[in-house]
């Protein structure tokens, strides 16, 4: 007789601790209630949440497969193996380490094993679509690395890889970042690879938000051409909120120590299992179609917006997201985010490049389609959500027109998400 599992037990937890309970199915509520369109976000599936509330949270494993500081690690080993091997397998990748914390925890392991502290580093600009990890001056990155940054071309808003030479002759940096948070186009790894080689730097890829694009064969890799690729496992990837690195196998040892013991102690072995579950669910032809259909479904709302007198930077998009400048509307990306919160849909305040507003106020909104294309949406419901975020974002909250207007929107937002709805009830 097979062992059974022990794993969530919601009457358990309802009846432990009910406010704790009552948030969970809150969440789960407004889940359901909405759309969501954080480009950082998804659902992931019931296998990988089964990994995440198993037994294995447990279990201490400091190390590695085979060299842990704790006894009653066979199983644990076992999954770790699992998840990087599949890792290697899916991306092409000589080495991959899947015991990172987050996407910042798996950057920081990379500044460990390539840089020493004040060295300089190439990276895009953070007003410009940068990440915190590349050199903002609030983050480790800024205080103990010498930050360079790039930006993108003020007239095609695309990134002048022209400036990025010229800088990297220039300052010489010990590492070169390619890979944004906010930025729709595709990058040229090949282009990055032949500045890197010509400066004598090593180039990392953050694809923190476009690997699930490149598991599921809808963009190109990276891996061939970079030293170090780090990303994070919970957003197209679809799996646990997690971090995850890939390198060529000359860098392989200088990883590891960076990840453990240099800047974690135990893995999460929980997190670890759940995204090996993912991995293997990206592995399929059913995720292929999935990764090509978010891509599609980005290119259509991206449309719809446009249609609502709104500017899509860089004219549009090539992967999970759109970055859309609201100028034109007199509407500030804050004001977008409340208003279409008002109307249960989820998306962010964005800042532009060469953005007049400051951060916490914006000029534009990012939207991604990972989370809506999970839950079975595709073309004709992205130009409806277009429709529906342009009515949401002319409406004024606390007006009687504008709140009634935001309801009406609302009526139409729970119209789509009954039919395609996130983790079906039956």
């Amino acid at each position: 007789m097979s062992t059974p599992f022990w794993g969530p037990d919601f009457d358990e937890l309802t009846s432990t601790d009910p406010e704790i309970a009552e948030i969970v199915l809150g969440e789960l509520d407004r889940l359901r209630g909405g759309l969501q369109l954080i480009a950082s976000e998804n659902l992931t599936s019931p296998a990988v949440l089964a990994a995440l509330g198993s037994t294995l949270s447990n279990k201490y494993a400091e190390g590695y497969p085979g060299r842990r500081y704790y006894g009653g690690c066979a199983e644990v080993d076992k999954a770790e193996e699992l998840a990087n091997a599949r890792a290697r397998e899916l991306f092409g990748a000589e080495h991959a380490n899947t015991q990172p914390h987050s996407g910042a925890s798996a950057n920081l392991a990379v500044y460990a094993a390539f840089c020493q502290p004040g060295d300089k580093v190439l990276a895009m600009s953070l007003p410009h679509g940068g990440h915190l990890t590349h050199g903002a001056k609030v983050s480790f990155s800024g205080k103990w690395f010498t930050p360079v940054p790039y930006s993108v071309r003020e007239d095609s808003e695309l990134i002048d890889y022209d400036q990025v030479r010229d800088l990297a002759l220039e300052h010489r940096p010990k590492l070169i970042i390619a890979g944004a948070t906010a930025y729709p186009r595709l990058i040229d790894f090949a282009a990055f690879r032949e500045i890197a080689d010509e400066v004598g730097a090593a180039l990392w890829v953050d694809a923190a938000h476009f690997i699930g694009l490149v598991a599921g064969k809808a963009i190109p890799s990276p891996v061939p051409h970079a030293d170090v690729v780090s990303f994070t496992t919970h957003k197209v990837l679809r799996g646990p909120r997690g971090g995850m690195i890939l390198c060529k196998q000359e860098h392989a040892k200088a990883i590891d120590k960076a990840v453990f013991p240099f800047s974690q102690g135990g893995p999460l072995m929980h997190s670890v299992a759940a995204k090996a579950v993912a991995l293997k669910e990206a592995a399929s032809t059913d995720y292929q179609a999935y990764a090509a259909q978010v891509v599609a479904n980005s290119g259509v709302l991206s449309k719809s917006l446009e249609a609502e007198g709104m500017r899509a930077v860089s004219g549009g998009t090539d992967t999970h997201l759109a970055l859309i400048d609201l100028r034109g509307l007199g509407v500030t990306g804050a004001e977008a985010e409340s208003r279409c919160e008002g109307a249960g849909i989820t998306l962010n305040k964005n800042a532009i490049p060469y953005d007049p507003a400051p951060p916490m106020t914006a000029s534009g909104i990012r939207v991604g389609t990972p989370s809506v294309t999970t839950q079975g949406m595709t073309e004709p419901d992205m130009t409806e959500i277009g429709r529906l975020i342009g009515r949401a974002v002319r409406s004024e909250r606390g007006t009687p027109s504008g709140d009634a207007e935001l309801a009406a929107v609302g009526n139409g937002v729970a119209e789509l998400v009954k039919a395609k709805p996130a983790y079906r009830r039956e």
